[in-house]
């Protein structure tokens, strides 16, 4: 998507995005674990825990990422 269509950079869009899903997906694997859990395999259970962690701490990076180009020109004009 350029610039031109939404009035931001690419890179601010591709964080929010990677940021979504890595949220989107760390609710999910909440169900997962469950899954494995009820399933009696706990070394499933550690390794969606673990995927979980993964994606929480990417959400993290991107939110700090985001903050830091807030007010930039790499943000936008209606981040500014």
């Amino acid at each position: 998507m350029a610039t031109g269509e939404t009035g931001f950079e690419d890179v601010y869009y591709d964080l929010i995005s990677v940021q979504y899903h890595s949220l989107k997906a760390g609710h999910d694997y909440g169900q997962y674990v469950r899954d494995a859990e009820n399933a009696g395999l706990d070394d499933v259970a550690n390794f969606f825990r673990q995927v979980m962690d993964e994606d929480s701490a990417r959400a993290k990076r991107c939110h700090e990422l985001l903050g830091r180009l807030q007010g930039t020109d790499q943000a936008g004009p209606a981040a500014q």
